[in-house]
């Protein structure tokens, strides 16, 4: 007995027009992991099986996010895969549309299947009409299928044939288009070629609303505007509907614009010459491109624009900002709060060890020059006969001479200790502050940035100068030594213990006033390099020798202007020796200087200070960028390299995210939404939509 139910079975797949038979399906272990997790089991046989319900939570789980297209309407992939009109589909059924889907034009093949209702290897004429009068909204713009753009595919009344395979996906093609020519004469009462932007509006939404952005969908009304009337011609209309047609060729190109582009933005006349130069065929008109940077440019009417400003009209899957503000391009997914504290700090851990290291290598690049700038600093006599060091050079030889290449490095494991926390401080209390007087669109008014800048010097100086005293006093004991007998060599924690917690913080008021005025000189300088003369926006990142650039001409400025605090506070911290001066506070340690030594002794160093406070930051920016690619966070996704400005964007497309087959069934509903928006919900049980269809027309009502 169950032999004659296999063979029915396997007749009744032959004349159903099965492509392979079901013994035949390979499930890859996904695929059958897949099945086992949504299946139930079937009372009747005890086998596991799927229904409707289960079928759409296994291809589209609950709790993505869809979008464009509703969850419910995937329903429409079931009635393809219950091959057997049974309303459940069994392990093998399963198999069979998964290796549908893996298909190379399985998206025109699904929608296919779905009108080809007897099952025939055809698809006729009056089965289509229905299908479709069954499935659009209640108030959708009427659509003549006896037109004439009709018949040239399936013939007049009298000699009206069904459609084969490739016809069918032809039709399908150029159906939005008719659509979209019909609705225009519906709407354009008075036949003067031009209706109103409400209608137009209606048209899209009826028509293309699951292919299109938010940011579109929204403005749709304002393509009025592109013309001195306030009515759309029909010319507008097919010049929109070429334009979202080619939205992928057209993503290509202006990838590759930007990426010539010096500031990472285009003009509608480069947009339309790298066109020419890209294209052989599909050459872009005048109004297609005033359409394309019309709604581009709505938030940002500069006439120049960058990848961030076309996203909102090349990406489907945009949404308004208030909704999915900030987040990347092709839709993450959503984290709880928790998560994203969690993540938050993990991240910001990984960064601060990042700054770190990164930190630790621009000091201990750049520490010798330090040490010949302190050198220099600390020379008090102005007799020539009586200095020990003629100039930097100079001194730099002497150290190397009278200590060896080590001298060099005197001190230098305070520095990358304190380096550290100098850096993370500075840096995130200049974007704290930063962030508070920002507008929305990231400006900040000129005296904000100077007070962020000085606000963020003022709190590393707590941090930093128990470093700074130490690192210096081990920085010119060398020469002390050299030339008194009998010194014996200090250790780091022998000048912490000697000084104590008052000590430490010696010469604290001249270090607040060298931080103070180094970062609000800095910053402001740095953040204006990079945004007014490189360039740098929301569409265009920097590269490493960019940033290089900006930081060593941001420091230059900084540096030397604040050398004199700098002389001074170094005075304070180091030990006076027999014979000189001694300072007993900031006014003391200036006066005396200026009249000992003159104006030019605040100056001291000044040269190597520039040396080494530019190419500082130059080395510490390199080292982080290294690390980044080198020490990826745990767990985040790989890049496949830094991002080092707009050049180096591609200039092809980025793949959609997830399985094939998830995307292929996607792409099937696309296709097939392009007859009405509404195919596939449901409109009430036993009343409307595809399911009350008889089985024999492969709905899901009773036979007859």
């Amino acid at each position: 007995m169950a032999d004659i139910q296999v063979a029915k079975e396997k007749v009744k797949e032959t004349l159903l027009g099965s492509t392979q038979a079901a013994a035949d399906v390979q499930l890859s272990a996904l695929s059958k992991a897949t099945f086992d997790k949504n299946a139930r089991k079937d009372e009747e046989s005890g086998e596991l099986v799927m229904g409707e319900e289960e079928f759409i939570n296994a291809i589209a789980p609950d709790g993505e996010d869809y979008h464009k297209i509703k969850r419910e309407q995937y329903a429409i992939l079931f009635r393809i895969a219950d091959r057997r009109s049974t309303g459940k589909l069994n392990l093998f059924d399963w198999g069979t549309f998964e290796n549908l889907l893996a298909k190379p034009d399985a998206e025109y093949e699904i929608a296919f299947r779905l009108f080809d209702v007897e099952r025939t290897g055809t698809v006729k004429y009056d089965d289509l009409k229905k299908l479709y009068e069954m499935n659009k909204g209640p108030d959708s713009i009427p659509f003549d299928w006896n037109c004439e753009w009709a018949t040239l595919y399936s013939g007049g009344k009298k000699r009206r044939h069904a459609l084969t395979y490739p016809q069918f996906s032809q039709m399908l093609r150029g159906l939005q288009g008719e659509r979209i020519r019909q609705a225009f004469h519906y709407f354009d009462k008075d036949g003067d070629g031009y209706i109103e932007p409400e209608d137009f509006q209606r048209i899209i939404l009826e028509t293309a609303k699951h292919k299109l952005s938010d940011h579109l969908l929204e403005n749709l009304h304002t393509l009025c505007n592109i013309s001195t009337g306030s009515k759309i011609s029909y010319a507008n209309v097919r010049a929109f509907q070429n334009m979202i047609r080619e939205m992928d060729l057209v993503e290509i190109i202006i990838r590759q614009a930007t990426s010539q582009s010096s500031d990472g933005k285009i003009t509608r006349t480069e947009f339309l010459n790298e066109a020419a130069r890209i294209t052989r065929f599909s050459l872009f008109t005048p109004m297609e491109a005033d359409i394309l940077f019309h709604f581009a440019s709505l938030d940002e009417p500069s006439g120049r624009l960058g990848l961030t400003d076309f996203a909102k009209v090349l990406d489907a899957s945009w949404r308004n900002p208030l909704y999915n503000a900030y987040s990347d391009l092709g839709g993450s997914k959503i984290k709880t709060a928790s998560q994203s504290f969690f993540h938050s700090a993990l991240e910001s851990a990984h960064h601060f060890a990042l700054g770190s290291l990164a930190g630790a290598f621009g000091a201990f690049m750049v520490y010798p020059i330090d040490l010949v700038k302190t050198r220099m600093q600390n020379q008090r006599s102005s007799r020539p006969g009586e200095k020990l060091y003629l100039n930097s050079w100079d001194c730099a030889k002497k150290v190397v001479r009278n200590e060896g290449f080590k001298g060099l490095y005197s001190g230098v494991l305070p520095q990358l200790v304190g380096v550290a926390p100098e850096k993370a401080i500075k840096l995130t209390v200049n974007d704290l502050v930063r962030g508070h007087f920002s507008e929305k669109d990231g400006k900040i008014w000129i005296p904000h940035e100077i007070l962020a800048g000085g606000t963020a010097g003022a709190c590393q100086v707590i941090f930093t100068n128990p470093l700074e005293i130490v690192k210096i006093r081990l920085q010119v004991q060398g020469e002390l030594a050299k030339n008194v007998d009998g010194v014996p060599r200090r250790s780091a924690m022998w000048i912490v213990k000697h000084l104590g917690l008052m000590g430490l913080y010696k010469g604290a008021s001249a270090c607040l006033l060298r931080d103070v005025p180094f970062s609000a000189i800095y910053f402001p300088t740095y953040n204006h390099l990079k945004r007014d003369y490189f360039g740098e926006s929301q569409t265009k990142k920097l590269g490493i020798l960019q940033l290089l650039t900006a930081g060593a001409i941001a420091g230059m400025p900084a540096a030397y202007l604040t050398t004199p605090c700098d002389v001074i506070k170094t005075r304070l911290q180091v030990e006076a020796r027999k014979g000189e001066s001694s300072y007993t506070s900031l006014r003391h340690c200036a006066s005396t200087i200026w009249k000992e030594e003159g104006f030019k002794a605040f100056f001291k160093g000044g040269p190597a200070r520039i040396m080494r406070s530019s190419p500082q930051f130059g080395f510490t920016l390199a080292g982080y960028e290294v690390l980044q690619t080198l020490l990826p966070m745990p767990g985040a996704e790989k890049q496949e390299a830094p991002h080092m400005g707009v050049s180096s964007a591609s200039t092809s497309l980025p793949g959609q995210e997830g399985p094939l087959s998830y995307l292929r069934s996607r792409n099937a509903l696309k296709i097939i939404l392009d007859l009405d928006e509404q195919f596939g919900m449901s409109k009430g049980p036993g009343k409307e939509g595809w399911r009350s269809l008889p089985r024999i027309l492969g709905g899901g009502g009773e036979k007859r």
